[in-house]
């Protein structure tokens, strides 16, 4: 079906410089397909550098009205796209510029979890400098091993014996400067989309392997996605509750999406807070949102909407 709109040249933002690269090129297509075949004027937008002088000089070429980004990881979620759309004065989609950078540092958003009071796991902090301090031996199992400032899991190991310890840490020192040590906390893998300050159906997640990694996320048929989440409707509330907390704790705008796992006293802690999460039609995003009667279309749609509606961010 055709939309009748008013909403000027979309510019759809994809690619980047950052490891999630393949990921942001089929949120990408995904977008720029569904907003061409409902008569929009789509500018698909290829991304291939940090560098500001030259993204400044891109996007100003493209004309566009409104940038809608589906750049995952590193400058596309961290503030840098955003900043230089500011710069632009070009209205965009999703979260600020401060709200993108405390959210994809897992270390400062959940600092602002804690204080607040949500529980989030336990963990150490270790960077590259100190990396030969640390006695791994002293450390707590199961442990979690991760990059500070990555998503899509990458770079993510966990950890059942000491042994294997610092080939995690090297692993995960390949992506970052510094990297989180946390708790392994068993339970249901969870994640609650935010749209329109408003949180959607509970998602839980069931790897056919043993944990939701990188392979797991996308490779097909290797995840079973139970939505809504088979919860009782005061747990479902309470997880919700959660994630729009996080969600308006970091000031993010627009959508989110919250990872979350609930302990076996039904007890949820938050990961972490993705501001531009996956946006295909199959992500877990509109999973959710097409529950609630929003599919894939009208959710880019809203979102759109959203930019143009939002003056300060």
């Amino acid at each position: 079906m055709e939309v009748k709109n008013n909403l000027g040249r979309i510019g759809v933002l994809m690619a980047g410089p950052s490891t999630e690269k393949k990921i942001s090129l089929k949120s990408g297509h995904a977008v720029c397909l569904a907003l061409k075949k409902a008569g929009f004027k789509v500018v698909p937008i290829i991304i291939k550098t940090a560098r500001v002088k030259d993204n400044l000089k891109l996007i100003k070429s493209k004309r566009i009205d409104c940038a809608f980004i589906a750049l995952h990881g590193r400058f596309g979620e961290d503030g840098g796209i955003q900043k230089i759309l500011g710069m632009l004065k070009i209205p965009y989609t999703g979260s600020g510029v401060k709200a993108s950078r405390l959210a994809m540092d897992k270390i400062a958003s959940r600092k602002i979890f804690a204080k607040a009071g949500l529980r989030v796991p336990q963990s150490k902090i270790l960077e590259k400098r100190d990396k030969g301090s640390l006695n791994s031996k002293k450390l707590s199992l199961p442990l979690v091993v991760k990059p500070a400032t990555h998503g899509s899991s990458i770079g993510l190991s966990i950890v059942f014996a000491h042994r294997d310890i610092p080939k995690a840490i090297n692993s995960a020192f390949k992506y970052d400067k510094r990297i989180i040590l946390e708790e392994y906390i068993k339970g249901k893998e969870l994640t609650v989309g935010i749209l329109e300050e408003k949180a959607l159906p509970v998602i839980e997640i069931v790897p056919k392997h043993k944990f939701f990694d990188y392979k797991a996320k996308y490779k097909k048929g290797l995840t079973n996605y139970i939505v809504p989440a088979k919860l009782n409707s005061q747990v479902a509330k309470k997880v919700k509750n959660v994630a729009l907390s996080a969600h308006r704790l970091l000031g993010c705008f627009g959508c989110s999406r919250a990872d979350i796992i609930l302990d076996s006293k039904n007890n949820p802690y938050i990961l972490e807070v993705n501001t531009i999460p996956g946006l295909t039609a199959t992500s877990l995003l509109p999973k959710a949102a097409g529950k609630t009667g929003v599919d894939f279309l009208s959710l880019c749609v809203k979102l759109i909407k959203l930019a143009y509606t939002s003056k300060l961010k």
